[in-house]
């Protein structure tokens, strides 16, 4: 089989370096990649929103299916794309339409589905410029803290939670009238905040069945203690410990199984990943949002605990037979702490040569940001490196994380030192 794989990031070195190793594969491509991917297949310098000259590629290459990594080309309808078109529909896309991704691509559209179908959530309101002065008086009868969400993409940065009013009310307005996140903030969902602790839950589905992945649990923000900025993800545990069997029987279903059959119910064509982004509030798990994709950096600490042949379990996906493959995981634990460059999420720069990538043995080194410019690994972007261990606990497979970073450097690096901490008993 002849894979082509969207995307750049942390997630999709995970991906290749697990679809590299399946006994069906024949030849993967990356599209664009990074300097991490092309130990596994073959970089192809391609724009992942220019569905044209996919098709181009896909054509001229024979390539019988893509995996798309991240949410973008997915929210703009690449499945569509794919299944329209009588030349490219013998090639599997392994993601879900693009109603199906509006599910991440709409926090009101998510919302909204969510009330369809009795999926436990946070009660909320959508605002726009237009409505403005009802959002702010939906906020004074709110209890603080105050939840702001970007209706649209925002690359992970479109949330904000705020301590006291004034601010919220200030924000609202800057998200609304100054479209603080571009056409993202053309509309804003204020939430009831939940307080809980957060993990990721994870399933692939071929639209009539579905098999549940290892959940994990990302450290969102850039400072120790969760402090500061929200970023796209500083560093992933899994398995969760407090994700016990009771608490996921009730994830299964109250969240999973009414997801899945709103889906088919609606008539949304939905082929690949659904990341449920969950809250657990005294025991019981609350969706704060969909993922139509993976995670990162979930993904690096969840693809290196599955046994089974990540392209077997695409190919079940794409032919409608996921229910009789099999997707087995190994009980150890993995850790994955992000390497990211100085300044992020802010400005930071590019271009910075990595050293002592090659004097890691003990644990896996994603690349999430980088460039190869001959032999020398280069920083391009703010997370460059995902650095994951496997341990018999959480606490061995962290610190195995952290003795690899110490042999890793690159100027003006930074990293959290307490992913984890939180749920090592």
């Amino acid at each position: 089989m002849k894979v082509l794989l969207l995307g750049s990031g942390g997630r999709e070195h995970a991906l290749s370096w697990k679809i590299s190793q399946s006994s069906i594969l024949d030849e993967l491509f990356i599209a664009p990649g990074n300097a991490g991917t092309k130990q596994f297949g073959k970089n192809v310098n391609l724009s992942i929103v220019d569905f044209e000259a996919i098709k181009k590629f896909v054509l001229d290459n024979q390539i019988n299916m893509l995996v798309v990594g991240p949410e973008e080309p997915l929210v703009l309808g690449i499945y569509d794309f794919f299944q329209a078109d009588p030349e490219l529909k013998n090639c599997a896309v392994i993601g879900p339409s693009k109603e199906g991704a509006k599910l991440e691509g709409s926090k009101h559209y998510a919302k909204e589905f969510m009330a369809r179908h009795r999926i436990p959530t946070a009660k909320y309101g959508t605002f726009t410029e237009a409505t403005l002065s009802e959002g702010i008086n939906f906020l004074r009868g709110m209890a603080a803290p105050y939840v702001l969400k970007a209706d649209g993409l925002a690359a992970g940065k479109g949330v904000l939670i705020l301590k006291d009013l004034a601010t919220a009310e200030k924000e609202l307005t800057s998200m609304l009238k100054d479209k603080r996140f571009g056409a993202a903030s053309e509309k804003v969902v204020i939430e009831q905040f939940l307080d809980g602790i957060e993990l990721s839950v994870f399933i692939m589905t071929d639209g009539q069945s579905f098999k549940l992945m290892p959940e994990a649990k990302d450290y969102k923000r850039i400072g120790e203690g969760d402090t500061g900025e929200n970023t796209g993800g500083m560093g992933a545990v899994s398995p969760v410990p407090f994700a016990d069997a009771a608490f996921m029987d009730k994830v299964h279903n109250q969240v999973i199984v009414p997801t899945v059959k709103g889906l088919r119910s609606e008539g949304i064509p939905y082929k690949g990943f659904i990341f449920f982004g969950l809250i657990n509030v005294k025991g019981d798990p609350y969706v704060i949002e969909y993922n139509c994709r993976m995670g990162d950096p979930e993904t690096e600490v969840v693809i290196p605990r599955m046994k089974s042949d990540l392209l077997d379990l695409f190919e079940g996906i794409a032919s409608n037979t996921l229910s009789e493959r099999d997707m087995q995981f190994t009980d150890k634990s993995t850790a994955t702490v992000m390497m990211v460059a100085g300044g992020y999420p802010n400005h930071y720069e590019k271009g910075i040569p990595i050293y002592g990538l090659n004097n890691i043995a003990d644990s896996l080194v994603f690349h999430a940001g980088t460039s190869a410019d001959g032999p020398q690994v280069l920083t391009n972007g703010g997370r460059v490196l995902a650095v994951t261990s496997y341990g018999k606990n959480i606490e061995v497979a962290v610190a195995k994380s952290y003795e690899s970073i110490q042999k890793i450097s690159f100027e003006n690096s930074y990293y959290r030192r307490d992913i984890g901490k939180d749920v090592i008993k």
